[in-house]
């Protein structure tokens, strides 16, 4: 069985030996479970920057899509292991003494039953958030400045990024803090539901923290400390991505007929598990064309850097995997198609089929919103003479210069990173 616990929704598949899927289902939290008032998922506070998302909501949407599966027919007897994953860099406050009601839950409850006065912080902090400037600032000036913390950890200070918002609630909120016995990511959190005590934080996920040092696989003391007190205690230590955590909580068995030799595998991010998914290898790079682009790659070598973030590699813990995120992705793509196209994806591609490669020296850079990679904003063209042009370009050509500039700039931050195009460009 894999599930992800996304921004969205919970989502569960099947397969067989053959990797044959054998069943799906999800669970949509807005529309399946409206008592949460969530929008996209998640609650959006006044200040616009603060985004949370309810625990118990994803306590319930796996109650809710377990009893769908039991209703269903589903047999739980032959599920020989699980594991899954979820959305990055959100956070779960597990309650002093919660490890008790976690391995003690009565099956002849629903598990959010059980689970209810379990969290600290009953809103979750997620990935878009991004409350934490002053957090991250500080972070970054405790540990010798930008560089030198992506150096530690994969990535410069991130708003995003979990330590940040753990020293949030702890300069907010210290007794909260101090009530906290555990904190746990979205995956090792969903892991633990079935696991029946805590699960350790994976290597990988664990990447997207600014707290693990990505080389030697432990937390770094001085990022910890600029956080809060106490803090390796609470996270636990991490662990390998494909580790086996132990067999299924009692509950699952009694309740719905799991078999008790049933194994938890260690969840890990979405990120992380797409590279995983997708059977990416050392060379490979993958490109998510969305809203955002995302590009993932198997690195052997990375070298951190302000932009993008280097991530322990799920598959094999001794590499790593590279993530670069391009904020200006499908929505700049549409507003050119839409200006310079008629709006169509077929003449878009036929004015692109017109134009030679390289579009005659012509190359532009699209920002209709600040991109995160690099830090810019606004529309900037250039000629073949190196001129900037503020004009725009015939059609073709500027949707030629669109394309072009976008997927430069992808290979360009790759590189950055330590990712090697060819064996030919490195004898060059």
């Amino acid at each position: 069985l894999g599930w992800d616990f996304s921004t969205q929704q919970l989502k569960v598949i099947a397969v067989d030996e053959q990797l044959r899927v054998i069943y799906e289902d999800n669970v949509h939290f807005d529309k399946d479970l409206p008592e949460f008032k969530t929008q996209g998922g998640v609650c959006i506070r006044g200040d616009r920057l603060t985004v949370t998302s309810p625990v118990l909501m994803w306590v319930k949407a796996l109650d809710m899509i377990l009893e769908k599966m039991k209703s269903s027919g589903f047999n739980f007897s032959q599920v020989r292991a699980l594991s899954g994953a979820g959305q990055q860099h959100g956070s779960v406050y597990w309650k002093k003494g919660s490890i008790q009601s976690l391995k003690t839950a009565s099956s002849k409850l629903p598990l959010h039953q059980s689970l209810k006065g379990c969290f600290s912080v009953s809103n979750s902090p997620i990935w878009m958030d991004s409350s934490t400037a002053s957090q991250c600032s500080a972070l970054e000036k405790a540990v010798g400045g930008a560089q030198h913390l992506a150096s530690i950890t994969g990535s410069r200070a991130y708003e995003r990024f979990t330590g940040n918002q753990i020293a949030k609630i702890y300069s907010q909120d210290p007794e909260v803090y101090m009530q906290t016995e555990r904190i746990s990511l979205v995956s090792s959190f969903a892991a633990s539901l079935f696991l029946g005590a805590y699960a350790p934080i994976d290597y990988s996920d664990g990447s997207g923290m600014n707290l693990l040092n990505i080389w030697e696989k432990v937390w770094s003391a001085s990022c910890l400390d600029a956080c809060a007190p106490g803090l390796e205690e609470k996270l636990g230590s991490p662990v390998p991505s494909h580790s086996v955590l132990g067999p299924i909580s009692p509950y699952y068995s009694q309740r719905y007929g799991f078999s008790p030799d049933c194994k938890i595998v260690a969840f890990t991010g979405d990120n992380p598990a797409s590279l995983a998914g997708m059977r990416l290898q050392e060379g490979d790079i993958a490109i998510s064309l969305g809203t955002s682009d995302t590009l993932f790659l198997w690195i052997q070598e990375p070298t951190p850097a302000l932009e993008g973030h280097i991530l322990c590699n799920p598959v094999d813990s001794q590499t790593y995997m590279a993530l670069l995120c391009f904020k200006n992705g499908s929505l700049m793509r549409e507003r050119i198609r839409d200006d310079c196209a008629s709006g169509s994806w077929d003449e878009f591609s036929k004015a692109l089929s017109s134009t030679v490669a390289g579009n005659n020296g012509n190359l532009g850079f699209y920002f209709d919103v600040m991109e995160i990679t690099p830090e810019a904003v606004g529309t900037h063209r250039f000629n073949r003479d190196n001129q900037k042009v503020v004009s725009s370009f015939p059609k073709e050509v500027e949707i030629r210069a669109l394309i072009e500039g976008q997927f430069m700039a992808k290979r360009i931050h790759a590189e950055k990173l330590g990712y090697k195009v060819s064996k030919y460009d490195e004898k060059l």
